[in-house]
């Protein structure tokens, strides 16, 4: 019994040795394929949480997001998703760990309410200050004939309500970052954070003014825009989470925002510009980058505006 009991690890291996043969094969062959299955599966988990498991955000917070949609199903033949194709715009100038944090997020956001979408991102290049209304101005005119309607978007403006309405605003403009929404700012005429407008309706208003350097006040001049072209302006109802429905992942702390007013701006900032626009945006795109973070496909525009110093001498700062 002693000599059997130490021959039992070898008569093992002399068995496992001969595994096609015998009467077990058939059960021998199914399990090694529930193996097989039980290893994929554990595979595709990994590498999906490897991918784009977390999200870190400012306040150390996590933002979960689910494995890029690219590796499901795709969207051009389900009829649920749509016709429309929304460019989402973003004025954007060395903030890039939002950016890492923006792109992926949205790209996700967009997907599971069946949003069609490409992202923008306009990167201003060139020595002069900020022009956000500019950079709007040439999204909108490089992003192609595919899409019909966009969204001026920030880049530190997370949407945490899967109840806000992405969709196409075929009555008129929609503002999605309402005052009731919004967590900083609450007056009445605000249309900045997130606007959505079909392309007929933003051309319809020449676009925005090219003449607002610096950080501020051309969105509440896009405003006046919206009412001389007769559009009617929309807001989100039935949003229960008041001014927590957005994360604003921006830090005023070590990112200063540039809200010097110099020579006339300070008179000028308040004016109406009614010819400047569409029709008189200046620019240059000195590359144009397809570029995936994290997993979602974004196209940066690496452009160069141009300023007359003649009518906006505060483009530059003395």
């Amino acid at each position: 019994m002693m000599y059997s009991s130490r021959r039992k690890p070898v008569l093992y291996f002399k068995e496992d040795r001969r595994f096609w043969s015998g009467k077990c094969t058939v059960y021998k062959l199914f399990g090694l394929c529930v193996v097989l299955v039980l290893v994929s599966l554990l595979w595709l988990q990994l590498s999906c949480t490897g991918d784009m498991n977390r999200v870190v955000v400012d306040d150390r917070r996590l933002l979960h997001q689910p494995c890029p949609l690219e590796r499901q199903a795709s969207a051009v033949d389900d009829p649920s998703w749509g016709p429309h194709k929304l460019a989402l715009l973003i004025p954007f100038r060395e903030r890039f760990e939002e950016l890492l944090v923006f792109v992926p997020f949205m790209h996700t956001f967009l997907n599971n309410k069946k949003i069609l979408h490409k992202i923008f991102v306009i990167n201003q290049m060139d020595h002069y200050r900020f022009n956000r209304a500019s950079l709007i101005n040439v999204g909108y005119t490089e992003s192609g004939n595919d899409t019909d309607y966009i969204a001026m978007h920030d880049v530190d403006l997370l949407p945490l309500n899967e109840a806000l309405d992405y969709g196409f605003p075929e009555e008129g403009p929609f503002h999605v970052a309402s005052p009731e929404l919004h967590p900083l700012y609450h007056y009445k005429t605000y249309v900045g954070g997130i606007l959505l407008l079909t392309k007929q309706h933003y051309h319809m208003c020449n676009g925005m003014s090219n003449r607002f350097w610096g950080w501020g006040r051309e969105d509440d001049e896009f405003y006046r825009r919206l009412r001389t072209a007769g559009l009617q302006l929309f807001r989100p109802s039935g949003i229960k989470t008041g001014y927590k429905t957005f994360h604003h992942i921006h830090d005023p702390a070590w990112r200063k925002r540039d809200q010097k007013r110099v020579a006339a701006q300070k008179q000028e900032q308040f004016k109406v510009d009614p010819e400047g626009g569409l029709t008189n945006l200046q620019y240059k795109v000195e590359s144009r980058q397809e570029l995936t973070i994290s997993g979602a496909p974004v196209t940066v525009l690496n452009t160069k505006l141009e300023c007359d110093t003649d009518k906006t001498p505060w483009c530059l700062l003395n």
